[in-house]
This record gives structure tokens, C-alpha cells and sequence, in this order.
């Protein structure tokens, strides 16, 4: 995966093999993508990459990332479960996914009609930042790391690629990572450890 900011905008994420092609899907979103990069970045949100795609950040939490995909572009929020919504414009990442946490636009042209409303979201995530509210921590039978909860919530493929993993399998990869001590390591791991999710292989199969 990529690690510099700018080789998204160019390049793509690295997460698939159309990475650095024409057939790039950040490519055919570019448009749409540097106007919410602008929209975060002009909303006081400081920029990096996580998981191979730009993450905006305020008082040291997540607060929303850009997505690319064949058929859409989004921008997903972090604790999606404090968020209002009072548009009702925010849509669910996957199936496997318990809120509505995006923004999911086809047009290029979408985020800029809908700046305002975009920045608005975006101040009130950015509010429960400052006051260090996060939403209930989701209970599950296997303990995963909040990383990897978050990725998923970016990635929907990988998501519902590991949902249909074995409980195993699933466990093999909860092992995996919480053996990290430090959360970069973490992040690091997740993005080595995608391909074999994707092909349904545990944390330990080759």
C-alpha cells in the first residue's frame, strides 16, 4: 500500500492491481475526491494515510476517510454511532456493517453541491473529538483490535471477506494482531495480512 498522501491523488491506494493503471477507481473519481480532501482539509483536519487512504484527524482521533471504488466514492466517519445524521445522507459501508457512517456520492460533482452540509457533519464529528466521546465499543465473540474494526469499516471487501472467514480463521487474525503492542504495528499488519483475508486463508496459512 501506498504511504505518502500525494500517491493516492496519483497513483491509487495499492490495494489492488489496477493500482498506477487508467483503470484506477481513484482515478475515475479524482474530481470528486480532491473536493472533499479540500472540504476536510478547510474544515481544520489535519491529513495522512491509513489503511492506503487519506485520513483526516482531530485531536488525535479518526475522524472521516476517502474511499474509491468501481461504482462510487465515499467519505466514511469514524464512530458512526455518535454521529446525528439529520439529512438522513449517511449510508452503511457493507452489509456486514452496523451504521450508517458515509457519504457515498456517483457523481463527481456531488460533494461540491453538497460542501455545506459535508462541513457540517464533519465540525460535529470533529466536536465529540474535542470532548473525547467515542461510541460504545461493539461487542463481539472474538476480541479484535479497534484498528481492525475501523479498517473494515473503510474497506467493505475486506469486511465481508472476513465475515465469511471461519470463526478459526477469523480468531487466527484477532491473535495475529493484538500480539502488536503499538498501533502503527497494528495498522502495518492489517495491510499485509489483506490478501490472505481477501482469498479466505487464516493469519498462519500460506
Amino acid at each position: 500500500m501506498i504511504a505518502g498522501i500525494e500517491d493516492y491523488f496519483t497513483k491509487g491506494c495499492g490495494r489492488c492491481p489496477r493500482f498506477e493503471t487508467d483503470d484506477c477507481s481513484v482515478q475515475a473519481w479524482k474530481a470528486g475526491l480532491e473536493t472533499l480532501r479540500q472540504i476536510c482539509l478547510s474544515a481544520g483536519l489535519s491529513e495522512t494515510v491509513k489503511w492506503g487512504q487519506p485520513c483526516y484527524m482531530h485531536a488525535g482521533r479518526n475522524i472521516a476517510v476517502l474511499g474509491a471504488f468501481r461504482q462510487n466514492f465515499r467519505l466514511g466517519f469514524f464512530n458512526p454511532a455518535l454521529m446525528q445524521d439529520p439529512a438522513s445522507l449517511l449510508q452503511k459501508q457493507g452489509p456486514n456493517t452496523k451504521h450508517n457512517s458515509s457519504f457515498i456520492f456517483t457523481s463527481n460533482n456531488a460533494p461540491d453541491e453538497q460542501r455545506d452540509v459535508i462541513d457540517a457533519y464533519l465540525k460535529e464529528a470533529m466536536r465529540y473529538a474535542d470532548q473525547g466521546l467515542i461510541q460504545p465499543k461493539q461487542h463481539t465473540e472474538i476480541d479484535l483490535p479497534e484498528e481492525f474494526i475501523e479498517a473494515m469499516d473503510t474497506d467493505p471487501e475486506m469486511a465481508e471477506a472476513f465475515h465469511n472467514l471461519t470463526k478459526g480463521r477469523q480468531r487466527s487474525y484477532a491473535i495475529v494482531l493484538n500480539n502488536a503492542k503499538k498501533s502503527q504495528t497494528r495498522i502495518s499488519r492489517i495491510a499485509k495480512l489483506r490478501p490472505k483475508i481477501l482469498v479466505g486463508k487464516g493469519a498462519n496459512e500460506y
